[in-house]
């Protein structure tokens, strides 16, 4: 493996870890672990074979094992429903960024749809390396972007609509498109 091609890709890992996790500390953990993996099992990748893809399969990977052990570690805790706390959950004000509007939805996402999203619409991939990477069919990958989208479309649109019904939002500011 030449180290160059590996040092070109951290700034994708980069981006896809921050999308994953939400957090830049969590994410520059996931990539640092990514990277370590991939130094330890280099002789796994086979030469000429798509790096890129063989990286975000690692970070995926790990990602999903850090998200179960996680799980397992909470479950004695009581499970909450992100969408029955919807109302609880206030858009920024106008004056900061509205980029959190869309992060907060795209954290609202099942993971297994997120994940899909992220990688073909924030990494470019094809839905084929996007199959390699997650391990799953390909028309699982097309079905999970599918709801994914429409998904995160309703998520943008629903606050804005339960304004326009009510007249005013009460204490929930509306979410707000990005152009």
């Amino acid at each position: 493996m030449d180290r160059s091609e590996l040092i070109a890709q951290i700034p994708g890992l980069r981006r896809y870890a921050r999308a994953l996790t939400g957090n830049a500390w969590a994410a520059d953990d996931l990539v640092q672990d990514t990277l370590e993996r991939a130094c330890s099992k280099w002789r796994l990748w086979t030469a000429g074979s798509d790096l890129r893809a063989w990286l975000f399969t690692l970070m995926h990977n790990l990602f999903m094992n850090q998200r179960r052990s996680a799980a397992r570690q909470l479950q004695a805790g009581p499970a909450v429903d992100v969408d029955e706390l919807a109302g609880m959950l206030a858009a920024p004000d106008a004056g900061q960024d509205q980029a959190l509007d869309l992060q907060r939805c795209l954290l609202r996402l099942p993971e297994d749809q997120r994940a899909v999203l992220l990688l073909v619409s924030l990494e470019d991939m094809s839905y084929g390396q996007v199959a390699r990477v997650v391990g799953v069919p390909l028309g699982t990958v097309m079905s999970r972007l599918s709801r994914a989208r429409s998904r995160l479309r309703e998520l943008m649109e629903k606050p804005a609509q339960f304004q326009a019904a009510t007249g005013s939002a009460g204490n929930v500011s509306a979410l707000r498109r990005l152009p």
